[in-house]
């Protein structure tokens, strides 16, 4: 019994032994960013109010769902039907399945791999070769179990391997998490383009139809000698700039409709083709709503940036680049390794027996132990080359890692920026359209009393239309950029 006590012996040993590694001791890059985020951008001393207030009982990006963040009722459906059917997230969780079948087949060479075996041997012996001097013909019955090939991991390669695999999928996971925040933020931007397209198409629509009326007005004056052929010119040629203006619109909305379709993965509920300028057809996603108002941005808006090193624990993107710097590491161990002496280990217990019905009679058994160490001589400079490869992935994982934290810091730094101006620009914007809107009422004033040319009035007619698209526009901005915080502050998954 005392042989067979052994190969139990050296496999108890390489299991004690497989906790060693070679690989260099990690240490977390220095982020190479600033220990604060800016606070304002140059020129800010001028401003005399903050436009969003932050609440000091405020949760962070991460700690805030989406359904908490995003309350408009169509938004959360259409985010919800995204994460369900996006073919790119769903890749992305295919991923992690892959990454993890990749760490368990690698797991596996930690431990001995035991089979069964039951065979029968079948031999002829010329009788030249046969003691007798009569050709013979054998047979031979196996059973047993056997360990084959196991490598002794005195020098850790198969563990420094496993822990490259396991970091490699734990990066595949993060990277999974950051493409549905990524997809939550699309499919709002999405969302909220199309809505300020139909906003912007709405009065387009309504400025075509007004100028259109007064267009029919003023050809019935000119026909009656009351008005000149230059201001029926100059009114034909507003109403044909509004029309190209809402078709050029109504060409824009059903694109970003479609830029949304393909990011939900299947059809849009509740959709219709729009109409042009002149029709009365209900355009795209009557059910939708509009976009948020300037309250509703406020608390969109009122996420705590916190310092940069909390980007490192809130980043999914970040926390994926830090796993594969850790794969690279681990891969360094597993080079070094390769320079030591590989010990591998071949065993098997079993019975043989000449005939079947004494297979397993007393004094069948039979073992075999066949230890085998290989040792590197000269390999050409494969080795040398696998390390110094391996090193160098190792730097490459660290450059990336460190330009995926300045990457995030310049995202919320620009987030951050664009939310302290762009509260403040679109009050501004919304003056300019109140005071188009009077301009015109009063320049219509003095028309109608015969103090002002007709060439006055469409002048502030094409200045207002301009200021309410202006308006549309520096709102959806907004709602972007409040879009882009909760992204880029790490916003929850769920």
């Amino acid at each position: 019994m005392k042989p067979s006590i052994k190969p139990a012996a050296l496999l108890g040993a390489a299991a004690l032994l497989s906790a060693c590694s070679m690989a260099p001791t990690y240490e977390r890059p220095a982020a190479p960013v600033a220990a604060t985020f800016p606070s304002d951008s140059a020129g800010a001393g001028a401003r005399t109010s903050v436009p969003v207030p932050l609440p000091a009982n405020a949760r962070s990006a991460v700690d805030t769902g989406w359904r908490d963040y995003f309350t408009d009722a169509r938004l959360q459906q259409l985010i919800g039907t995204a994460l369900e059917n996006n073919r790119d997230l769903r890749t992305a969780a295919l991923r992690i399945e892959e990454a993890r079948a990749q760490y368990n087949v690698q797991s596996a060479d930690l431990l001995p791999n035991l089979n069964a075996s039951a065979g029968v041997t079948r031999a002829k012996t010329p009788a030249f070769l046969s003691s007798s001097g009569q050709s013979t013909i054998g047979k031979r019955y196996d059973v047993g179990i056997s360990v084959s090939s196991f490598e002794l991991d005195f020098f850790g390669r198969v563990k420094s391997l496993n822990d490259a695999a396991l970091a490699s999928y734990l990066a595949t996971e993060e990277a999974r998490q950051a493409a549905q925040i990524a997809l939550v933020a699309q499919v709002a931007q999405a969302y909220y383009t199309e809505r300020a397209y139909a906003e912007q198409y709405t009065l387009a629509q309504q400025t075509y139809e007004a100028r259109a009326r007064t267009y029919n007005l003023t050809q019935q004056r000119a026909e009656a000698g009351a008005s000149s052929r230059l201001d029926l010119r100059s009114n034909e040629t507003l109403m044909e700039t509004a029309r190209a203006s809402a078709l050029t619109l109504a060409r824009q909305r059903a694109q970003a409709e479609n830029a949304l379709t393909l990011l939900v993965g299947q059809q849009l509920n509740g959709t219709s083709g729009g109409g042009g300028p002149a029709s009365t057809t209900t355009a795209p996603m009557t059910a939708a709503g509009g976009m948020p108002n300037d309250q509703q941005l406020d608390t969109l808006s009122a996420l705590p940036a916190g310092l940069p090193s909390e980007l490192l624990m809130r980043r999914p993107d970040i926390r994926a680049a830090e796993q594969r710097l850790k794969a690279a590491n681990a891969n360094i161990g597993a080079a070094r390794a390769a320079f030591f002496p590989r010990i591998g280990l071949t065993a098997a217990v079993g019975s043989s027996s000449p005939a079947l019905h004494g297979l397993f009679d007393s004094g069948s058994g039979s073992w075999s132990f066949a230890p085998q160490l290989t040792l590197p001589i000269f390999d050409a400079g494969r080795n040398s080359a696998n390390l110094t490869l391996s090193e160098v992935r190792k730097n490459i994982a660290v450059a990336d890692y460190e330009k995926t934290i300045q990457t995030a810091f310049r995202e919320v730094a620009d987030a951050l920026a664009a939310r302290d101006y762009l509260g403040e620009q679109v009050n501004a914007q919304r003056a300019v359209q109140d005071a188009q809107a009077d301009r015109l009422r009063l320049l219509q004033l003095r028309f109608d009393n015969g103090v002002a040319s007709s060439l006055d009035v469409l002048d502030a007619q094409r200045e207002l239309f301009s200021a309410q698209q202006s308006l549309v526009q520096a709102r959806l901005l907004r709602t972007t950029t409040a879009i882009d915080l909760y992204r880029t502050l790490g916003g929850g998954v769920k």
